[in-house]
């Protein structure tokens, strides 16, 4: 599968255009390429940190936030690799806590891409190789790994022996690859299951609970599963949790949402299921209120785009691009923001995305839909997802772009930005503040 990718540094962006002449075989998903590019680089992933590794349909980026605030508190240097980025393709690469420089980014996308005449990989499986790379190169305490698509075929998973992995939740999305039902996605995520490593999953439906556990068993994993040895719930404005060592009552977290507490559980679960790295329970409460993770639910108070507004709106942005986080922000929408505002979606959607089932759940809760095009991506209309909207009793109009939509804007609002990550990304390039 093609990822777009651009960056402002002009030697960066020599290398994607290099490395798109490397890459045919656009649409097939496997290990084979990953693994000979890594071969030719030395088997860096050999020598990286303890790895956590996290798949998930939703919430995995969100659950990395999370272990990454709660070993950072706890004094540790973390290497972390999320994916996609929002503005700046640095973002991907942290390097004991800071993003990957524009000079060492180059230095080592050049090897890498050097590298990659024979393999032939894609630039995610690049993107993966230099991250690995730059983990080996520079000593930290621990790695964390973001999956990227899927599980078992994703570049992430050369790695042989991770300390521990976690499933986030699961929904429906790149079902070309991945499936068309949830059973079938479970199976491509567990597929990150190690031999006697513990694989900590959320609460899901039994069917599919079921064929994870098939595939851990068989990989000879240690299935970890929310509801058997581990629980966590949200009681009296209380992340509760419980496993075998104990009970903790942590603070819910900064980021909005029951479902972010429930991300933390996962990462808390994570962290205590291993053992080579102590953890205290004080930096797991400190992870609460330090994990942040741009565009989800964020609101944003100033910038130039948030300045077009009529007063006293707001502005919210979220990369929500599935029905399934579709449901959970309209959760909160439909829970928190009971004040009489009215609720705008200024809302875009990739062709390959089920724009109507991520629509849905707004209806009820969204005033109006002003619909967008998503700049250099394969997205539908405006005026097809104003039509769709119109279809589903949602008021809606098509606009050109963001500013085009804050404009057209009369009356104070609450305004959400959701449907796409780029779109996300796009909004927080113009408006800030950008993602660090």
């Amino acid at each position: 599968m093609k990822e777009v990718i651009r960056s402002a540094d002009p030697r960066v962006a020599a290398l994607i255009d290099r490395q798109a002449t490397q890459f045919v075989d656009r649409d097939y998903l496997n290990l084979d390429r990953i693994a000979a590019l890594l071969d030719r680089l030395g088997r860096p992933q050999d020598r990286l940190p303890p790895i956590f590794h996290v798949a998930g349909t939703n919430g995995k980026g969100s659950t990395c936030a999370f272990l990454r605030a709660a070993l950072e508190a706890a004094g540790k240097r973390v290497h972390a690799f999320t994916s996609p980025h929002l503005v700046r393709y640095n973002e991907r690469i942290r390097i004991s806590g800071q993003l990957i420089d524009d000079s060492m980014l180059a230095e080592l996308m050049t090897r890498v891409v050097d590298a990659n005449d024979a393999a032939g990989a894609s630039l995610f499986e690049v993107n993966t190789a230099v991250a690995f790379l730059a983990f080996a190169e520079t000593s930290a305490d621990a790695c964390i790994l973001e999956v990227g698509l899927g599980g078992r075929l994703d570049a992430t998973n050369v790695v042989e022996q991770p300390l521990v992995c976690g499933i986030a939740s699961l929904g429906l999305d790149h079902q070309a690859f991945l499936g068309k039902t949830l059973v079938e996605v479970g199976a491509e995520k567990a597929g990150i299951a190690k031999r006697g490593v513990p694989l900590l999953t959320q609460l899901y439906a039994p069917a599919v609970a079921d064929r994870i556990g098939e595939i851990a068993m068989a990989a000879g994993a240690v299935w970890e599963p929310r509801g058997l040895h581990w629980h966590a719930s949200v009681r009296r404005e209380k992340l509760r949790y419980r496993d075998r060592q104990g009970e903790l009552e942590l603070p819910l977290p900064r980021l909005p949402g029951k479902h972010q507490a429930l991300n933390a559980a996962l990462a808390v679960a994570m962290l205590r299921h291993q053992t080579a790295i102590e953890v205290t329970q004080s930096a797991l409460t400190a992870a609460m209120g330090w994990a942040n993770w741009p565009a989800r639910l964020q609101q944003l108070h100033t910038g130039p785009l948030f300045s077009m507004l009529p007063r006293g709106s707001e502005l919210w942005v979220d990369g929500g691009h599935n029905p399934s986080a579709a449901r959970l922000v309209a959760d909160y929408a439909g829970k928190h923001w009971q004040d009489g505002k009215p609720l705008v979606l200024l809302f875009a959607s990739l062709q390959s995305k089920d724009a109507a089932g991520t629509l849905r759940p707004f209806k009820g809760l969204a005033a109006e839909v002003l619909t967008l095009p998503i700049d250099g991506h394969e997205c539908r209309t405006p005026q097809e997802l104003a039509h769709l909207a119109e279809s589903m009793g949602l008021p809606a109009r098509a606009r050109s772009g963001l500013a085009d939509a804050m404009t057209a804007l009369r009356k104070p609002a609450r305004v959400l930005v959701f449907g796409s990550l780029y779109l996300a990304g796009e909004l927080l390039g113009l408006n800030g503040p950008m993602p660090d």
